[in-house]
C-alpha cells in the first residue's frame, strides 16, 4: 500500500496564455495558513487577477483570492492577502534580475498539491502580448479547433 496523495485540485489561470507569451516556468512553493490550504483543497482559489512582485527581496504572489473555509472559526484567514512564495535563492536572484528588464512580469500559471499534500504554484516569467499576438492566438485555436472536428468526423 502505497503513501502517494492523489489529489484533483488543479487551479488555473485561464488569462495567463492568452495574455502573455511565457518566456521561463518555475515551481514555488506557498507559505499558507492552515485554514487557506483546506480552502485550495476543496478547489476555492482564484488566481485569474493576481501577479507576483519583490518585497524585500522576497517574491510574494499579490491579489490571490482564497475564499474563506467555510468550518473555520475566528482563526480564518483574509481572502485577498499577499502570500509568500518560497524558491531557491539561485531561483530568486534569476527572477529578481530579470524581473527587472522592460515587459517582463511574474505571473502565476496554476496552483497544484504535489504527491507529498504541499501547495504548490507554478509560475512564469512572461512578457505581455500585443492586440496583434492575440489574435493571432485566436486564429490558431480556431484553426486547431476546425482540424480537431474533420479529423472527429472521418476517424
Amino acid at each position: 500500500m502505497s503513501n502517494k496523495i492523489t489529489s484533483s485540485v488543479n487551479i488555473r489561470n485561464k488569462k495567463a496564455t492568452f495574455e502573455y507569451s511565457i518566456l521561463e516556468k518555475f515551481v514555488a512553493g506557498i507559505k499558507l495558513l492552515g485554514t487557506e490550504i483546506k480552502s485550495i483543497r476543496q478547489g476555492k482559489a482564484n488566481i485569474g487577477d493576481s501577479f507576483c512582485s519583490f518585497i524585500n527581496n522576497e517574491l510574494y504572489v499579490r491579489n490571490m483570492d482564497i475564499a474563506e473555509y467555510s468550518h473555520g472559526s475566528f482563526y480564518n484567514h483574509e481572502a485577498k492577502r499577499d502570500r509568500k512564495l518560497l524558491l531557491n535563492k539561485k531561483e530568486i536572484k534569476k527572477l529578481l534580475v530579470k524581473g527587472e528588464d522592460k515587459g517582463l512580469t511574474i505571473i502565476p500559471l496554476r496552483i497544484f498539491i504535489n504527491e507529498r499534500g504541499f501547495a504548490k504554484m507554478e509560475i512564469a516569467l512572461a512578457q505581455g502580448k500585443k492586440a496583434f499576438d492575440k489574435r493571432d492566438t485566436i486564429k490558431e485555436r480556431d484553426v486547431k479547433r476546425e482540424l480537431d472536428m474533420v479529423k472527429k468526423k472521418y476517424v
